[in-house]
C-alpha cells in the first residue's frame, strides 16, 4: 500500500453514530461453532493469560481458560454485562475516540475478534493497543468474511480474504511498535482449495509489542 490509505477507504455506507446502531443488545454469535472453536484454540496456543483486554467485545470472549482479569470494551452495556468472563466492563466508542482509557502497560494481551472491519481509525486504535500492552505481549486479531456491511469500512468490503489479511498486517505496521505480524488461516481448507471445510473461514493476525 501507499503511505496513505486511498480516499474513502475508511468510509462506511452508514456513517451514523455507532452507539445508535448497537443500542439493541445482540446476544448472538457472528461466526459458526467451528470458527468460534478455532478462536479459543488460538488463544490456548498463544497462552493468553494475565491481564487481558478484549476490544469491541460482547457477551462472549471465546477464552477457554479464564485469565487473571478480563477487561471487555464495547458499545452495548447489556452485552458486556452478560459476559460471564469479564471482571471489568467499559463502554467506549473507538470510532468516536480511538484513545483507550487505560494506563500504559496495563495489559498482558489484547484481543479483537470479528470486529476490526468496523474500525474507522484502525491505525490509531492499534497504536493505542501498543501503548497499553506490556513488552512482548500479543495482540490477536481474528476475523471472518461475515459482517454488518453497512458498518464495515468500504476498503474492507472491497478486499478478498487474502487482501483483508494483508490489510490488518498493514494497519499494524502503520501503528508501529509491534513485531512483524504473523498471518494464519485457523479453519481447514475449503473445497476450492482442495479441502472439505464448508463453514465460516477464520483468519488470524498476531503481533507482539516490541
Amino acid at each position: 500500500m501507499s503511505d496513505a490509505l486511498p480516499e474513502g477507504f475508511l468510509d462506511r455506507a452508514d456513517p451514523g453514530p455507532d452507539p445508535d446502531f448497537y443500542a439493541f443488545p445482540r446476544l448472538v454469535t457472528h461466526i459458526d461453532d467451528a470458527a468460534i472453536a478455532a478462536v479459543g484454540q488460538l488463544y490456548d496456543e498463544l497462552a493468553v493469560s494475565g491481564r487481558v483486554l478484549d476490544l469491541m467485545s460482547s457477551w462472549v470472549s471465546h477464552l477457554t481458560t479464564a485469565p487473571e482479569s478480563l477487561t471487555v470494551l464495547g458499545l452495548n452495556v447489556d452485552e458486556l454485562d452478560a459476559n460471564p468472563a469479564a471482571s471489568r466492563r467499559v463502554v467506549h466508542d473507538l470510532n468516536a475516540d480511538p484513545r483507550l482509557p487505560f494506563d500504559d502497560g496495563a495489559f498482558d494481551a489484547a484481543l479483537c475478534c470479528v470486529s476490526v472491519d468496523y474500525l474507522t481509525h484502525p491505525v490509531e486504535v492499534l497504536a493505542e493497543v501498543g501503548r497499553v500492552l506490556t513488552p512482548a505481549a500479543p495482540v490477536v486479531i481474528t476475523f471472518s468474511n461475515r459482517c454488518f456491511p453497512t458498518k464495515a469500512v468500504r476498503g474492507w468490503l472491497q478486499e478478498t480474504d487474502a487482501g483483508r489479511c494483508g490489510l490488518v498486517v498493514d494497519y499494524l505496521r502503520r501503528a508501529g511498535g509491534f513485531t512483524e505480524p504473523e498471518v494464519s488461516r485457523r479453519t481447514p481448507a475449503p473445497p476450492e482449495q482442495g479441502g472439505t471445510y464448508r463453514g465460516d473461514p477464520l483468519y488470524a493476525v498476531v503481533a507482539r509489542r516490541r
